[in-house]
């Protein structure tokens, strides 16, 4: 009888203390947790949500589609005669540029930072590391207050270009090749290259940042 008595008083306990530990536990998750693991980038987050949206608006408004094999074999092809270095200082051209090329076809992975799959500002932040010694903020938002506002008309090598896919500014970056060309990690395609001057990103593109160091 006493076994009995005791354990109806631990459910009846257990009956108020346990929502009250929920409502607790809730709590703590909505005050403590991080919005996006370590690694990830939010606005990634925010393409992968639009994912679909941005690629029939990429399919209706790809008017510069670039053939990405033959801007390839173009930029590995020596350049020869006299030639204009205009790379910012401090950055190699063909470090870089080995870098990027070597990503070409990787898939977009939200919250990839590797060859394996990358996200765009996992592609941008990993170039610049591997390939210049810089280390990048990880999140496009964060990589859009670095380095030295650059207008769109005098983009060089290097330069990293902002866009707003989402409707939240900015939430996807590229490296600037030349051209017009930029590589990217496209949501729909990979790591490619793409023109501003499509009516997709140029209507997109809200600004520039050099990264000098």
């Amino acid at each position: 009888m006493r076994e009995y008595f005791l354990s109806h008083r631990l459910v009846g306990v257990l009956r108020i203390v346990a929502p009250l530990g929920v409502v607790f536990l809730l709590a703590s998750c909505a005050t403590t947790s991080p919005r996006f693991r370590s690694g990830e980038d939010p606005d990634a987050a925010d393409e992968v949500r639009n994912a679909g949206t941005i690629k029939k608006e990429l399919q209706k408004e790809d008017d510069r589609k670039v053939d990405v094999p033959l801007v390839r074999r173009k930029l590995e092809q020596p350049r020869t005669g006299p030639v204009v270095d205009d790379t910012p200082p401090g950055l190699s051209r063909d470090r870089l540029l080995l870098d990027v090329i070597s990503y070409l076809g990787v898939p977009y992975v939200y919250g990839g930072a590797s060859r394996k799959g990358v996200d765009c500002s996992g592609f941008t932040s990993q170039v610049y590391f591997t390939a210049a010694d810089v280390s990048l903020p990880r999140s496009t938002r964060e990589q859009y207050t670095v380095g030295a506002r650059v207008p769109r008309t005098e983009l060089r090598f290097g330069d990293l270009v902002f866009f707003n896919t989402t409707g939240k500014s900015p939430s996807h970056v590229g490296i600037y090749i030349e051209d017009d060309l930029f590589a990217h990690a496209s949501v729909s395609d990979g790591v490619t290259f793409s023109s501003l001057e499509s009516a997709y990103y140029k209507k997109r593109f809200v600004g520039a940042r050099r990264i000098i160091h």
